[in-house]
């Protein structure tokens, strides 16, 4: 059986620690859990459940960090602890407040002290879930630490606001590096660079001129192509062609906002893994950032995003055997259509499906 999300982060970006290699279950990696506001707790136990069942060597570090709690700053140091220690985590999704009032972002937090500067959605046609399009497979590689997620405004006037966009050359060409190298590890054959350099010259400009220089002087002979395409345009192009799509690279913004468009296209937020990485830090997520505040605790969430992001940091850790036997379970799982969540066209609940992976262990 094809095994699914069998990816290969670039070894450019990573040093030499993170990836260990080929662990045996008689090895044990301690790992940093933050399971998240929302859903976040009921996918976390169906995890936590899963890796039980499958005799994953994963001793957890859990830390019950929530976006409502305004003193989140103590316990938010002990988890940036751990997760220094450990150099792998897993974690659901954390609330952020809207109102002016309230916090910053935890999330953005996390990502800027670790310096997980790259985002990758993985949206990809899951066989057994009826979506918009078929034959959709590719990779979202989002910016993650600059552009309009710097907490940069301010009010100048009342009723004058001003916010800062924040592009430098060296993280663009970080995550430029990161993308080719993604995209030639893993067999992928195009990417696109997406911007809104027609408007934002400087900003968009260098972020799209960067991505260009790296591509000619490093990578053009790969056989990997480039094309560049402008934001709107290319969400136009996601929902009507998006089969035309490989790997795409673009700020952070834009990032979050297509990643949210490529989960409309195979069935929703619970279908989509991904992670954040870093040079020396990995936490993986569902690739699709949603709380789920209004199901939380409902017991209806569809675990399969946060499953197969913790998947994915198997394989990260080395623990193939283990994300084998976790993936094929998953998708056998799927694709059998007896027992599915709301989201994928049936009334399971998220305990029912986590119960109906592990039988298929």
């Amino acid at each position: 059986m094809m095994l699914r999300h069998c990816l290969t982060f670039p070894k450019p970006v990573l040093k030499s620690g993170l990836i260990r290699g080929f662990a045996t279950a008689t090895v044990s990696h301690k790992v940093t859990l933050i399971p998240g506001d929302g859903v976040g707790e009921e996918l976390s136990e169906s995890v936590k459940s899963v890796f039980t069942a499958a005799n994953v060597p994963v001793e957890w570090e859990q830390f019950n960090l929530s976006g409502h709690t305004p003193d989140y700053d103590g316990l938010l140091q002990e988890a940036l602890a751990s997760l220094r220690r450990n150099k792998v985590g897993l974690k659901g999704i954390l609330y952020t407040p809207i109102s002016k009032l309230g916090h910053a972002s935890i999330n953005v937090s996390l990502r800027k002290d670790l310096d997980i500067y790259a985002s990758i959605s993985l949206v990809k046609n899951m066989p057994g879930v009826k979506s918009r399009f078929s034959n959709v497979d590719l990779a979202i590689i989002r910016e993650n630490t600059e552009g309009e997620y710097s907490g940069l405004e301010h009010q100048s006037h009342p009723g004058v606001v001003e916010s800062l966009k924040i592009v430098t050359r060296r993280k663009t060409e970080r995550i430029a590096r990161f993308a080719f190298d993604f995209a030639l590890k893993n067999n992928r054959k195009k990417v696109t660079v997406v911007h809104k350099a027609n408007i934002m010259k400087l900003g968009d400009g260098l972020f799209l001129k960067t991505v260009k220089d790296i591509w000619e002087k490093e990578y053009a002979e790969t056989g990997i192509a480039l094309n560049d395409m402008i934001v709107d345009n290319a969400s136009m192009q996601l929902v009507s062609r998006p089969q035309q799509f490989d790997v795409v690279v673009l700020p952070n913004l834009y990032g979050n906002i297509l990643s949210n468009v490529g989960a409309g296209l195979i069935g929703g937020p619970g279908l989509i893994p991904g992670t954040s990485i870093g040079r020396e830090y990995a936490v993986f997520e569902p690739g699709c950032r949603h709380v789920g505040q209004d199901i939380g605790g409902s017991n209806v969430a569809n675990p399969t995003a946060m499953i197969l992001s913790s998947v994915m940091m198997l394989r990260h850790l080395g623990l193939l055997e283990q994300a084998n036997r976790i993936s094929n379970a998953v998708y056998n799982t799927i694709q059998q259509g007896k027992v599915l969540t709301r989201d994928m066209g049936g009334n399971a609940s998220t305990s029912q499906f986590t119960d109906a992976v592990i039988s298929s262990l």
